[in-house]
C-alpha cells in the first residue's frame, strides 16, 4: 500500500518548529492509515519511548491471558469430569435397582412355575382331565 507522499511547502522555521510540524503529520498520518484499536498501541508505544516496553506490556498481557484460560479450562474440565463421575453412579444405581427387580421377578416366576406343576400333577392323579 504505497500513499502518495504530501507535500507541503513549509516556510523557513527554526529546527524545532520543523520537527513540530514533522511530528504532527506523522500524528496525522497514524491517524488515517491505523484503526482505532491499533491507535492505542501506538500511543502507548509514542509514551514508553519505543523501546520495547510495550511488548512486554504485550507479553506479559498476553501470559496472563493465556493462565485465566488455562485456569478456565480446568475448571470447565473438572465440572465435566465430575458431572461424567455422577451421571456413572446414577447408572449403576439405575441398573442394580433393574437387575435386583428381574431376579425377584425370577423367584416369582419359578415359584409359579412349581406351582403350576403341583397342580398339573394333582389334576392328573385326581383324573379330572379336560
Amino acid at each position: 500500500m504505497e500513499r502518495p507522499s504530501l507535500e507541503f511547502n513549509l516556510p523557513d522555521t527554526h529546527e524545532e518548529g520543523k520537527l513540530y510540524v514533522v511530528d504532527s503529520l506523522n500524528n496525522l498520518n497514524k491517524l488515517n492509515v491505523c484503526p482505532a484499536e491499533s491507535q492505542h498501541s501506538l500511543d502507548v508505544e509514542e509514551n514508553t519511548g519505543g523501546t520495547g516496553e510495550s511488548m512486554a506490556g504485550s507479553n506479559t498481557r498476553n501470559q496472563c491471558l493465556f493462565f485465566i484460560t488455562f485456569i478456565l479450562t480446568l475448571i470447565v474440565s473438572l465440572a465435566l469430569v465430575t458431572f461424567v463421575i455422577f451421571l456413572i453412579f446414577q447408572t449403576r444405581n439405575e441398573v442394580d435397582q433393574i437387575s435386583s427387580r428381574l431376579l425377584s421377578e425370577k423367584k416369582n416366576i419359578e415359584e409359579l412355575k412349581k406351582i403350576n406343576n403341583i397342580i398339573l400333577k394333582h389334576l392328573n392323579q385326581s383324573g379330572i382331565r379336560e
